[in-house]
This record gives structure tokens, C-alpha cells and sequence, in this order.
């Protein structure tokens, strides 16, 4: 680990730890923004909706009732709240273990409904749901998406270290 000298020689550490390059300070700030902006979009849309959003849970056929309309209620307002968390580089580590837990979940909901058969919209940015005979669901594209975020989660997860972050501001580790 580098440090600095502050003052009357008094050493300080740097908020860079050995190993880490220049860049990936900022390289986590990217993926903290985009992590925290692509979970805002999700909660705020689906907050907008609470119905649609119990019924898209429902539309998984993986909880059962007494846990799919809690679920539907509560997972957008915890998107918003890791939104907020990984944006302002607050709890970053922590904000990004659970993200990466939420993605695993939906990878896992969304390979479960294409294995089923299931033709579902994956609601993950509102609506949800069943989707009409003449509509083929697309699995790919949000299991690729949700792959990359889950990814991109497990990154900061144990490269927490950005800038621009309360974390950094408040040295929290």
C-alpha cells in the first residue's frame, strides 16, 4: 500500500490499496453508475405499477401466493434503495452483494420460466407478466443483460474502492 505524507510527517494511507491500478477506481465508478442507474429505472418503473408488479412475480409460477404480491411490493422499493446506494457510492460492498444476489435471482426466475415453457414478458422494467399467443417471449436478452449486471455487481462486490463515492468521501470500508 502506498501512503503520503501529511504535514509534520505524519503518514496517511492512501485510498488506493496495493494491487490496484489507476484506473479501476474509476472503471468501478462506471459500472457503480450504471448498476445503480439500470436498478433505478427498474424500481421506479415498477413502483409506478404495484399491481403489474405482483402479477409479473405471480407470472414466474415460482413463489407461492403468500410470497408473490409481499415480493411484487417490496422488490422495486429495495431497487430504488440499492439505486440510491450505488449511485452515491454509499455501503458500496455491501450494496453490491445484494444486487449481485438480485440478479442471480432473476437469472435464475428467467431460465426457470423458459424452461417451463412459460411465455412471459420478464416484467423487469415494468409490465410482466403473460404475454398474448401471438407474442414469443425473448429470454436471451435479459438473461445476457442480467448476466453482465450480475457480473459487473460481483466486481464491486470486491473491488468496492470508486470514485467519486462516499465511501471514498467518508472512508468507509
Amino acid at each position: 500500500m502506498t501512503t503520503k505524507t501529511k504535514d509534520a510527517g505524519t503518514a496517511v494511507s492512501s485510498v488506493q490499496p496495493s494491487g490496484v491500478t489507476k484506473w479501476e477506481p474509476w472503471f468501478g465508478f462506471v459500472v457503480r453508475l450504471i448498476l445503480g442507474g439500470v436498478a433505478g429505472w427498474a424500481g421506479i418503473s415498477k413502483l409506478t405499477d404495484l399491481p403489474q408488479s405482483v402479477r409479473a412475480v405471480r407470472a414466474y409460477q415460482l413463489l407461492p401466493e403468500s410470497l408473490a404480491q409481499p415480493v411484487g411490493y417490496a422488490l422495486p422499493a429495495l431497487e430504488v434503495i440499492l439505486a440510491i446506494l450505488l449511485i452515491t457510492g454509499l455501503l458500496t460492498r455491501y450494496a453490491s452483494i445484494v444486487k449481485a444476489g438480485i440478479m442471480l435471482a432473476f437469472v435464475f426466475g428467467i431460465s426457470w420460466a423458459w424452461a417451463q415453457g412459460l411465455n412471459i414478458d420478464c416484467g423487469c422494467f415494468g409490465g410482466g407478466g403473460e404475454l398474448p399467443l401471438d407474442e414469443e417471449a425473448d429470454y436471451v436478452t435479459p438473461l445476457i443483460r442480467d448476466a453482465g449486471l450480475f457480473l459487473g455487481a460481483v466486481y464491486l462486490a470486491v473491488r468496492h474502492r470508486t470514485r467519486l463515492s462516499l465511501d471514498e468521501t467518508f472512508q468507509i470500508v
